[in-house]
């Protein structure tokens, strides 16, 4: 990773944390600097990444802003998380998408919309695009089910492929000379990121919108974090039921798809709407003001899947159903687009980095030991 201004401000901040130490109950960062006397740039962009944006170190520190210090370590983490993910973008020539993300991600949703919409209109009439359809396969008197599924598949697998490349170049240069990946350190690894434990700070909460501690951040995530993943896992069954049990969509309410779908969506929408009001509402000195629009890109991209989604499911029966596949899908569309080019990737390089954490510490047990 390359040097900037903002690992410069970090290595100084780390330095003078070090020497402090007053935050080391603090979230995974601070155990994991205490491990090191010198911070290279790659040591920069893994404690970034093992950030959870608390702030609980930022009200607790005695040299934040006004002192002369200056110590924002959730602002500076901010800019070089992002930093990282320009710079282990795959393929390279895409990772300027990160520089004006809020605007890359915006005009993708606009773009795959319009794409999906002004296509199937010109594929259909207007009595097949408008018309009531019910009953199995209705779906696909719309949009046929072959051009539906190899887009989907497609996009779906380039945006994996990407994210796994970014991974691997993040891992290069973060988990150098760390040890091998180990069963213990995957399980503890596996069950922070999916406890979200990091988000609880100290074990009080973060300071979501000011010096109050508050559980309400680690919650909105997990109602967006398991709502995606429900999401994911009814878009898998459904899969099932079509190739290999022969039942064709769209499914009974009842149905475990249908269910699934549901309660994903409504989770991805108490979630998103919550982490927007917390960005909107919250104390932004220790925000990157800069990096806000990617954030709310994101949150606004997944908010409008889970309701369109929603809405076509309610609606299904009548003749807005064509239009509102058309607008559901344009939306799926820019999501697998722009899922390797927006914060979405966070999720990827804090996973990793958590993994490091847990092959750090299990190696460093011993020695502390002695």
């Amino acid at each position: 990773m390359r040097a900037t201004e903002a690992t410069a401000d970090a290595r100084r901040y780390m330095e003078i944390c070090n020497a402090c130490r007053y935050c080391e109950g603090y979230c995974a960062v601070f155990p994991a600097m205490e491990l090191r006397r010198e911070f290279t740039d790659g040591d920069l962009g893994y404690l970034a990444n093992l950030c959870h944006n608390c702030r609980g170190c930022f009200y607790a520190c005695q040299y934040a802003p006004p002192h002369e210090f200056g110590i924002n370590l959730p602002k500076t983490f901010a800019q070089i998380r992002n930093q990282t993910y320009e710079e282990y973008a795959w393929p390279p020539p895409l990772a300027g998408m990160f520089r004006r993300n809020g605007l890359v991600v915006s005009m993708s949703t606009a773009l795959g919309i319009a794409a999906v919409l002004i296509l199937t209109m010109l594929w259909q009439s207007p009595d097949v695009l408008y018309g009531a359809h019910t009953g199995a396969g209705s779906f696909y008197a719309v949009i046929p089910y072959h051009a539906m599924v190899s887009v989907g598949t497609v996009t779906f697998v380039y945006a994996l492929l990407a994210l796994a490349m970014g991974f691997a170049n993040f891992w290069r240069d973060a988990a150098k000379g760390k040890g091998a990946v180990e069963g213990a350190s995957l399980l503890q690894a596996l069950c922070d990121i999916f406890t979200l434990r990091n988000l609880s700070g100290g074990g009080h909460g973060c300071n979501d919108r000011d010096e109050a501690f508050s559980e309400s951040r680690r919650w909105l995530h997990h109602f967006m974090f398991y709502g995606f993943l429900l999401c994911f896992a009814s878009t898998s069954v459904a899969t099932i039921y079509h190739h290999w049990l022969g039942w064709v969509a769209p499914y009974e309410l009842l149905s475990l798809p249908v269910v699934l779908g549901t309660a994903g969506g409504i989770g991805l929408l108490i979630g998103t709407a919550g982490l927007i009001w917390l960005k909107v509402t919250g104390d932004q000195e220790p925000t990157a003001r800069e990096l806000l629009g990617a954030d709310m890109a994101l949150l606004v991209l997944l908010a409008l899947a889970a309701f369109t989604g929603l809405i076509l499911l309610g609606l299904r029966s009548t003749g807005a159903m064509g239009v509102l596949l058309a607008i559901h899908l344009g939306v799926i569309l820019a999501l697998f687009l722009t899922l390797p080019y927006s914060k979405m990737v966070h999720g990827v390089y804090r996973g990793a980095a958590l993994l490091i954490y847990a092959i750090e510490k299990r190696h460093a047990a011993p020695a502390h030991a002695e």
